[in-house]
Parts: structure tokens; C-alpha cells; sequence
């Protein structure tokens, strides 16, 4: 079985057994910690074994494989994870704005809340990529028909008084 397979696997088993907020708990702690250590030399691509990395973050190999899935979205050159090895060296090329964006949409605080972000990423950046997270949530209809308007069947009639009516 692939890593990435049991990594999903291990997720619908512990939450089944120990609950959802168990498991968020956890992998939060993995994935904070990674984090932080990858934000600490943010301009070096970051490489690692996901074998040697679970031994340094005390966790497991699936923990580390969730996080490589989750950083994935965020990487110039994402990677193919089902073809991943725990012995296998990784490189992270990560593209800092979009993690950011991502962690942001997430709604991971524990994460776009990490102090190293204050020197990676100037407090105009980080409002303006936030900014941007919500303007991409905002849902507006560019293209409505005011009542005077010409009704848009191109009968010539103000849409008052030909679509307009039926509503």
C-alpha cells in the first residue's frame, strides 16, 4: 500500500476512534512544527525524507505525508503523492504568497499566525493577500438588468415592461 493511501486511511481511522478534534490536535502540532521550521530559512528550498522528518517531529510517517499533502497546493511544482516513498527525498519549492493565501483559506491561525511570517512577508502583503481571500468569497452579479434598462431579449421594450413583468 502507498503512503498516501494509508495516510487516508489512518485519518478515517482515527477519527473514528479518537474524534475528529483528537486528530486536529495532533496533526496541528506536526504540522505547526514543520512549518515553523520550514519558515525559519523561507529564500532555501526545503528537503526532506518523510521517514527522517516523523523521527524529528516525534509523529508518524502518514502525519508527515498529510502535511506534504497539504503544503502540496502551495509548491511551484506539486508533486505526484501517490508516488511518494517514506525513504524517498522530497524537495519543497514553495511559493510563500500562495502558502500564505492557502493557510489563510484554511482557516489555520495556529499557522498564518507563526511569528517568522513577520519577516517573511510585510503586514501590507499579508492584508492584502487576506484581503483578496475575501474578495474571492464575495459572490456579486456584475450583470443585472435594472428595471429601465433595455430588456436583454432585444424586444426594444424597457425590461419593466417585457421580462421584468413575469417577476
Amino acid at each position: 500500500m502507498n503512503l498516501y493511501k494509508s495516510w487516508n486511511d489512518m485519518v478515517v481511522d482515527y477519527v473514528k476512534t479518537k474524534g475528529e478534534k483528537a486528530f486536529w490536535e495532533e496533526y496541528s502540532k506536526v504540522e505547526g512544527g514543520i512549518y515553523t521550521k520550514i519558515l525559519e530559512n523561507p529564500n532555501e528550498k526545503f528537503v526532506y525524507k518523510i521517514s527522517d522528518l516523523a523521527k524529528e517531529m516525534k509523529t508518524t510517517d502518514e502525519f508527515v505525508m498529510g502535511f506534504t499533502d497539504g503544503v502540496n497546493d502551495s509548491l511551484n511544482t506539486p508533486l505526484d503523492l501517490e508516488n511518494i516513498g517514506a525513504d524517498d527525498e522530497i524537495t519543497l519549492d514553495i511559493n510563500l504568497e500562495r502558502l500564505y493565501y492557502n493557510m489563510l483559506d484554511a482557516k489555520a491561525e495556529y499557522l498564518y499566525n507563526i511569528p517568522a511570517w513577520e519577516d517573511i512577508l510585510t503586514e501590507e502583503k499579508r492584508e492584502e493577500l487576506a484581503k483578496e481571500l475575501k474578495d474571492s468569497r464575495t459572490v456579486r452579479n456584475e450583470n443585472k438588468v435594472g428595471r429601465n434598462d433595455p430588456c436583454p431579449c432585444g424586444s426594444g421594450k424597457k425590461y419593466k415592461k417585457c421580462h421584468g413583468k413575469a417577476s
